[in-house]
């Protein structure tokens, strides 16, 4: 499948940058690029995976030329440079907007004039209903990217997303801040012990990428059906792991912060397929016609749900630890594997 191609991981230095290396490792690509602005991150990984195929490309997809240039001769991308602190995004707004709005079209441009065949742009919850910078960034990306899939057909390159939650363990989830806490002896801070959260190992992210760059369409979105615990049950459960007796203390929601997380909304609902272990949203391709908009409409919206870390299936304290327990990070501090 993969024999004699060429991948580009944009913001490949990440969390899932190396998640995809490590699993494409032992895969025929030909070569796979990891672009981003981080040298020093690069220059760790370049330690690690010492493979000829990989290799590594400096630039910022805020600059077209240093894009132009890593994605010359690529067959597939998978786009997952991004800002993505919230609190950062708030104050920094426009910075968000050069990132993952105009960053994102510069990247999907690059693919259309190079002749890349399929490219996966890589969203968040926070892009449904968004309340923060962080959210309305990625809300455009998927726009950007759904509305560039009409101009190039699907024998010439597919485009479509991802959009999933916080992945356990990843920059910016709250997993490696509770065992710092914990290890400190200090109170384990938490926003709202009923806020809920979509519980994704980085494996799971992978997973949806490929099964997004195997089964879409052009304009598609792919969401995964992934379970739900409460941020009190969160720390409950990493306590009982360490055998920790740190106090668990509530500080209020934090700027811009989700009771839940929302990952399909429900006028995305009336059209979603339901994949099994996945939800496929395929893109709105009606022209600019407005007068089919005033006599045809949609009558189930009112009827649906969205599908959020609410309704999602809750899993308790046990099945909770067993989740943890597929993290490294855990599994080396709990002494299961070697460090």
């Amino acid at each position: 499948m993969f024999g004699n191609k060429k991948l580009l991981i944009t913001g490949g230095t990440g969390s899932f940058g190396n998640a995809v290396l490590n699993r494409f490792l032992n895969s025929n690509f030909d070569e796979i690029r990891i672009f981003s602005r981080d040298e020093k991150k690069q220059d760790d990984m370049r330690k690690v995976y010492t493979d000829p195929r990989v290799k590594f490309y400096i630039g910022d997809v805020r600059e077209y030329n240093s894009v132009e240039n890593a994605v010359r001769g690529v067959d597939y991308i998978f786009h997952a440079a991004a800002l993505k602190q919230v609190p950062s995004c708030e104050f920094f707004p426009l910075e968000a907007v050069k990132t993952n709005v105009e960053g994102t079209a510069n990247v999907l441009d690059a693919a259309i004039r190079n002749g890349v065949k399929n490219a996966v742009v890589l969203s968040t919850d926070k892009a449904v209903y968004p309340i923060n910078a962080m959210g309305m960034s990625k809300a455009m990306m998927e726009k950007v990217m759904v509305a560039k899939s009409r101009t190039v057909s699907a024998n010439q390159l597919v485009l479509s997303g991802t959009r999933y939650g916080n992945v356990m363990a990843s920059r910016g989830s709250v997993i490696p801040l509770f065992i710092d806490q914990i290890k400190a002896g200090k109170p384990i801070t938490i926003t709202d012990p009923n806020m809920t959260r979509f519980m994704m190992t980085l494996e799971d992210a992978v997973d949806l990428v490929l099964y997004a760059f195997t089964n879409a369409e052009p304009g598609d979105i792919f969401v995964q059906k992934a379970p739900a615990t409460t941020i009190e049950l969160l720390a409950t459960a990493l306590k009982e792991l360490y055998n920790a007796g740190n106090e668990i203390k509530i500080i209020g929601t934090r700027h811009g912060e989700k009771l839940y997380e929302t990952l399909v909304n429900r006028e995305e609902m009336t059209k979603a397929i339901d994949m099994g272990e996945y939800f496929r949203i395929p893109a709105d391709n009606r022209g600019l016609n407005y007068e089919q908009y005033f006599s045809v409409g949609d009558t189930d919206v009112s009827k649906i749900e969205d599908y959020h870390s609410h309704n999602t299936n809750q899993i308790g304290l046990e099945e909770t630890k067993k989740l943890l327990l597929r993290l490294e990070m855990i599994q080396k501090d709990l002494n299961l594997i070697h460090a």
